[in-house]
């Protein structure tokens, strides 16, 4: 097994270098068959989402990520841990696209360890009503 580093999934995604890109479509069609087992990491995962969205690099939507994104994490041939959390992280992020898709990890992890409140400073999860926001106080 192999990991899977976050310039694989961009190159294929943007398709900036042809040559690169086609290599990584066939790494991910060998994926999709199951001939090939790699795994990657959370951090990977929200590189990918990050410079997706950066405005200077490719400026994509929200929605647009997830669905470029999700086949991919989808793939037999891809070991994901967190895949749930991941997927359901990308579904919190494309629904509420004024939040980081770092923020909507913690609400992701949050929701599968059944926990509603966390301490931050950052107004942006006010947003989503299913969790309360506490700033800290002495």
């Amino acid at each position: 097994m192999r990991f899977i580093d976050a310039n694989i999934f961009l190159r294929y995604l943007t398709g900036d270098d042809v040559v690169k890109a086609n290599a990584c479509f066939a790494l991910f069609q060998r994926l999709v068959r199951d001939e090939e087992q790699v795994t990657t990491s959370e951090t990977v995962i929200a590189e990918v989402v990050y410079v997706l969205k950066s405005r200077s690099l490719y400026g994509l939507a929200a929605g647009e990520i997830q669905q470029r994104l999700l086949p991919l994490l989808l793939m037999r041939g891809l070991r994901l841990r967190e895949r749930r959390t991941i997927v359901r992280a990308l579904d919190i992020f494309a629904s509420h696209p004024t939040i980081d898709f770092e923020d909507a990890l913690s609400v992701a992890h949050m929701e599968r360890e059944g926990i509603a409140e966390l301490y931050s400073y950052d107004r942006d999860f006010d947003r989503i009503a299913e969790v309360t926001r506490v700033e800290p106080s002495w």
